[in-house]
């Protein structure tokens, strides 16, 4: 299996074949742009920045580990898919990938709008001011307590994910009396090449209702005969760290070819699609993603030319980028603790964090950048194994990469690339406290969402 499909298996600590990996770059010193934030660069004493402001000032005052979000990076992002888009679309910040009350306003102020999966994430984007009509709703098992607060806040759309959930939103509706906006999700039996964990459009999965058999059809039936429900549109997502467009494509035509059915047995046009997100990002010098208004212009081609050929008015397209917003916006910065050489292999270099703040090596078997990022280095490159400090033998940071031969205790290391899911899905394993997430713009940096500390660990503690 490639390993750019983030192959699935707990390949923890075996040693992989030679030529597995690529060989060194060039320059060790070098940071790739594709790769790191637009601010990010070294300056004349060879020490990484961010915003003008460099990291060993930043570790100092913040320590580490610590997630560094580029603010100026992020907000850009907002804007390229707002103006690829255009205004004859809507694109929905995917949450999940990280969420906080910062980033809820800013995206407010980018004019982006935002899609929630769980009541802790429509909490935060309420909290934070976001207008409920620019909020969706997703979730394959939402519960009533979560529908409940989406239809009393006025959200724009809940997406529906079960033909329990059809009645349940549409109960809930018409006990307060009022009429939700809903789209319902459908797998379109398109698997997305990537890692089976994170591939959600084939049918043998949790998300969606089925195209086969004519599920998705009848889901249809039953959403418009319900009084609580206005059936606005239909929903797909074939996956995530996509970065062929190919599988869009067959989406996008299976989804208007349900708008026909639609059409023909019903007698009306449902005015939207949306076609999710998954779009990839460069985690290594390896990858490719797609700009956004490349990707505007692919997705917005082949929903004319798949409307156009079944005689359909062009529907509102939305998109969900996530990962593809901040995914590249923010680093994590370490401090090395020990150095390991096991001679004919490689060399163990152990950071003060690990998978409580990135699980995805471990889970996904994902890849990553490093760099040395406190001084530059002339030194041989070696190849290392960036590995955390808790005890479980598949605490990998970043698993096969080369770092200079002399880095040491005490050198600070950046993994690149760490904006989404880390943070979101950062844990206490062993203990550990959750790093804090620091914006940095324009030469300041604060603190967006602080550090845990013990006492936060012993509140929950009732004993």
């Amino acid at each position: 299996m490639s390993r750019s499909a983030h192959p699935a298996g707990p390949r923890h600590a075996d040693v992989l074949p030679e030529g597995h990996y690529a060989g060194p770059p060039a320059d060790l010193n070098t940071l790739d742009p594709r790769v790191w934030s637009r601010t990010v660069q070294r300056n004349a004493d060879g020490v990484v920045t961010v915003g003008g402001l460099d990291v060993t000032a930043l570790a100092e005052e913040f320590g580490t580990p610590a997630y560094f979000l580029d603010e100026d990076d992020f907000r850009a992002r907002c804007r390229a898919w707002k103006d690829a888009f255009g205004p004859g679309a809507d694109v929905f910040y995917a949450g999940k990938a990280f969420l906080s009350r910062a980033i809820v306003r800013w995206l407010h102020e980018e004019g982006l709008n935002l899609d929630v999966c769980s009541g802790g994430e429509l909490a935060t984007a309420l909290a934070a001011g976001m207008p409920a009509e620019r909020i969706a709703l997703h979730g394959n098992n939402k519960s009533t307590e979560e529908i409940t607060r989406a239809v009393e806040a006025g959200v724009g759309r809940i997406v529906l994910d079960s033909f329990q959930e059809i009645v349940r939103v549409a109960h809930i509706a018409e006990r307060l009396g009022k009429r939700q906006r809903v789209q319902i999700r459908v797998t379109v039996g398109v698997e997305a090449h990537t890692h089976e964990f994170i591939a959600t459009a084939h049918e043998d999965q949790k998300f969606g209702i089925a195209l086969a058999g004519g599920q998705a059809a009848e889901a249809v039936r039953r959403a418009l005969k319900l009084d609580g429900l206005e059936l606005i549109g239909i929903h797909s997502h074939i996956g995530s760290q996509i970065f062929d467009m190919a599988g869009f494509e067959v989406s996008a035509r299976r989804v208007v070819q349900l708008l026909t059915e639609v059409r023909d047995e019903h007698g009306i046009e449902l005015p939207e699609i949306d076609l999710g997100g998954g779009l990839g990002i460069a985690y290594t010098s390896d990858d490719d993603p797609r700009e956004p208004h490349e990707i505007a212009a692919a997705l917005g081609d082949i929903v004319a030319r798949e409307c156009a050929a079944a005689g359909l008015a062009v529907p509102r397209l939305s998109v969900e980028p996530g990962r593809a917003i901040v995914g590249p916006t923010a680093f994590t910065l370490y401090e090395v603790g020990t150095v390991k050489e096991l001679e004919g292999l490689r060399t163990y270099v152990s950071v003060d964090g690990g998978m409580s703040d990135n699980i995805r090596t471990a889970l996904y078997d994902a890849e990553y950048s490093v760099a040395l990022v406190s001084r530059t280095s002339d030194a041989e490159p070696m190849l290392s194994r960036v590995v955390g400090k808790h005890c479980e033998s598949g605490d990998i940071v970043v698993r096969d990469a080369f770092l200079p031969a002399d880095v040491a205790p005490g050198d600070l290391l950046a993994v690149p690339a760490t904006g989404a899911y880390c943070r979101a899905m950062a844990s206490n394993y062993n203990h550990s406290l959750r790093p804090p997430v620091v914006a940095v713009r324009n030469g300041a940096a604060r603190v967006i969402v602080r550090r845990e500390t013990e006492e936060d660990l012993l509140r929950l503690d009732v004993g």
